[in-house]
């Protein structure tokens, strides 16, 4: 089951044309990331205090189908597909959310495969994700 985080499109994230810039795509999956962690009960700062540790982006693959434009209703997921001693390889899918009186399923417009290593805080080498934190995120 994915996590689904609802984002509305601003002036700030068009191009001159009122379409999504391609890079905000990129910023819309790590606010849904960051938002399926806290829904976890895991605060990346407080994570940080705690064990030393950090997930960074380490490889980002994304496909663009359509396109969002301003003052649309996205749904933006983040769903788990794979976990490593060291990483972890999460799907996301950007879809434009239906009118509210249709029955039609969600359009999807980007999705992705966001790949996110944990490494030491302090000197940014790679390192083992906490079995803690392995068992949150692996219910």
């Amino acid at each position: 089951m994915a996590f689904e985080l609802p984002i509305r499109v601003y002036w700030e994230d068009t191009d001159a044309g009122g379409i999504v810039f391609y890079a905000n795509y990129l910023k819309f999956f790590e606010r849904a990331r960051t938002e399926w962690l806290r829904s976890l009960g895991i605060g990346q700062q407080l994570l940080r205090e705690q064990t030393g540790g950090m997930f960074v982006v380490t490889d980002a693959q994304l496909r663009y189908h359509r396109p969002a434009r301003l003052d649309d209703e996205l749904i933006v997921t983040a769903a788990l597909q794979e976990t490593g001693r060291a990483s972890l390889t999460i799907m996301q899918q950007a879809l434009l959310k239906p009118e509210q009186m249709t029955h039609q399923p969600p359009v999807l417009l980007n999705e992705g495969t966001i790949r996110i290593g944990w490494v030491d805080a302090a000197t940014m080498r790679p390192a083992r994700i906490p079995s803690t934190l392995l068992e949150q995120l692996t219910p």
